[in-house]
Parts: C-alpha cells; sequence; structure tokens
C-alpha cells in the first residue's frame, strides 16, 4: 500500500510538471529542466509486496559524491547494485578490457585475470584484451560463459617509459581495427592490479575517470600535474579538478577512441619537441580532463594501492595494484 508521503510527492512532481507545461513550453515542451523541487523524494522508500525496501538515492554524507560539472562520483553507498543491473542487464552489453602484458609484467596476467573473473561485470559478456611482446607466457584461464580472452601481439619498446607511451597509440589502433565492432563499453587498467570487490554497471559512463590513490585527500598545490608550459600536457598552478589516475579510464568504445586519439596527438607534439611529461601518459590524461570533464569519476576505491592503509572514508576496496618491486620488473 502506498503511503501519504509517497502519493504527496508524486502529486507534487505532478504539479510541477503541469506548471512548466503551460509556463515555459505554451503547452509544448520543449525542455524539462532536471529539477526536482521535492526534497523529501530523495529519502523516499518504496515497499514491495515481498516488504523489501530499496532506497532510491543512497547517500554518503562523508565524502564529495558530485563533481562542480555534476558528474557522479562513485562510492560504496552511492547507488543501488539491484536497479541498476535491471536497467543494464537487458541492453546486453558487452564490455571490453584492454590491458597492457610486456615483458616481466607478463607474471600478473592470471591473477588479474582470475580476480576479474571473480568481481568484474559479473552476468555481463567480457572481451579481455591482453596486449603483449609474449604471446606465448599468457597463461589460460577458465573464464565465465560470455566471456573471452583476445591476445594482441605488441612491440616490446626499449623502456617502461616508451611502452606507457605508446598505449594510447595501441589502444586507438586496435579499437580502430576491432574492438569498436566488439564491445559497447571500453575499460583499460593495468595489469598489476587485482579485483577484490564488485565492479558493476555504475561504472559506465561516456567517458569515466578515476581519483588517484595518492591525492584524493591533499590539497591541489600537491598534484604532480605537468607544469612545463612547453609542454602539451601543462596544467597552470590553481588549475585542475582532480587528479587521476593513468591506470583506470574507460567509457563508450567511441568515446574512448576519441580520448585515445587525442592524447596520442599530444603525446606526440612533446615528442617532436623532446619533451617528456612528468608521468608520461598520465599527465596527458589529466590534461585532457581538464578541459573534457569526464561524465562520470570513480572514487579511489575503483583504484587503490596494497601497500597503503585504507582511511575510513574507503569503505571497500573493488581494484587495487599489488605490491611488488618496480625496479625488478621494469628491469
Amino acid at each position: 500500500m502506498i503511503s501519504r508521503k509517497v502519493l504527496g510527492s508524486l502529486l507534487c512532481l505532478f504539479v510541477v510538471t503541469v506548471f512548466i507545461w503551460f509556463t515555459v513550453g505554451n503547452g509544448k515542451v520543449r525542455y524539462l529542466p532536471y529539477y526536482l523541487p521535492c526534497p523529501e523524494i530523495f529519502s523516499m522508500k518504496l515497499q514491495y509486496t515481498e516488504e523489501k525496501l530499496i532506497q532510491l538515492f543512497p547517500q554518503r554524507q562523508d565524502v564529495l559524491t558530485v563533481t562542480p560539472w555534476l558528474a557522479p562520483i562513485i562510492w560504496e553507498g552511492t547507488f543501488n547494485s539491484e536497479i541498476l543491473d535491471s536497467a543494464y542487464r537487458p541492453l546486453n552489453l558487452t564490455i571490453g578490457v584492454t590491458a597492457f602484458a610486456i615483458g616481466k609484467y607478463t607474471r600478473f596476467v592470471g591473477r588479474f585475470l582470475e580476480s576479474a573473473e571473480k568481481h568484474f561485470m559479473k552476468g555481463y559478456r567480457v572481451n579481455y584484451y591482453i596486449f603483449t611482446d609474449n604471446p606465448e607466457s599468457i597463461p589460460s584461464v577458465q573464464l565465465q560463459p560470455g566471456r573471452r580472452l583476445v591476445i594482441v601481439p605488441i612491440k616490446k619498446y626499449s623502456s617502461w617509459q616508451e611502452i606507457s607511451m605508446r598505449r594510447m597509440e595501441a589502444i586507438n589502433k586496435h579499437i580502430a581495427e576491432t574492438s569498436h565492432q566488439e564491445v559497447d563499453y571500453l575499460f583499460c587498467l593495468d595489469i598489476d592490479m587485482v579485483f577484490y570487490n564488485a565492479w558493476g554497471p555504475e561504472t559506465l559512463g561516456d567517458i569515466v575517470a578515476a581519483i588517484h590513490p595518492g591525492y584524493f585527500n591533499v590539497p591541489r598545490s600537491q598534484f604532480p600535474y605537468e607544469r612545463r608550459s612547453t609542454s602539451a600536457a601543462y596544467i597552470p598552478d590553481g588549475e585542475g579538478d582532480f587528479y587521476y589516475g593513468g591506470a583506470v579510464f574507460g567509457g563508450l568504445v567511441k568515446k574512448v577512441y576519441e580520448f585515445t586519439k587525442t592524447c596520442h596527438m599530444t603525446i606526440l607534439t612533446d615528442k617532436a619537441n623532446e619533451i617528456m611529461a612528468a608521468w608520461q601518459e598520465e599527465s596527458h590524461l589529466n590534461r585532457h580532463f581538464l578541459s573534457h570533464k569526464p561524465s562520470k569519476v570513480l572514487s579511489p576505491e575503483y583504484l587503490w594501492d596494497d601497500r597503503k592503509p585504507k582511511p575510513p572514508e574507503i569503505h571497500l576496496i573493488r581494484f587495487s595494484t599489488v605490491d611488488k618491486n618496480y625496479k625488478e620488473i621494469r628491469d
């Protein structure tokens, strides 16, 4: 049975809609602003026949949940997985994942895939595109039905910095040649990471960035942006929204194509001027998102670091960099 509070909220919405109909569009609604003047609807709960309560708009008061440009910031407690699954599953989406296993980084592939099969987009079709210079070293991992592993051979470059710089180019080329026909959304992830908890459709968006775990609670003045004005990745002092990590980005495959193309071109501009940005592709990623805002931002739950203690704002860790000897694996 619907309560009086629910009826009152629905009646309020109806009255506002009729008002806009006659006052704004002269009987023709051309645009309805995203405006809900009834605050109680945001905390309203619906009673279902099985007496299960579902909060329509879960909230967090301890963290920033919306950017200044009104993009959602995804934290545990800001979304309802059941509602999202009921909306996205009927679309029969295929989600792509790119990851690079070059040189000694092939050792991380097995754990990456095994953890992804437990936690990443469960119940959805997934294509794992593993870019590697050593296809024979990629382990065989049992995948769920509708999920497949695709090995993408790639050249090994002389330094890890060059490998990092070439990633945007390789992803862009693969989208153009293959994956634009195979997936709806594409996430580009680092291979030396592990999934610990569910990563689901709450992460889907036009273009998605993730906040770097080292800088989510520090002043902007401490962000390691590229500060040399001669670089195409330059961000002046006093500018910037967040510091995003290069280990996680994604979105609609078309948008990821456009993003990787732009970043590849700015990287080439720097290379022509004999400049390497402070943090290679991550610096170019941050510069791009300064002028082209992401439509969704993932909290550090989706880009953590196993070496860091978990602060109270992080209710659970979903995806994290494993502890390792960087010098040994990059030699």
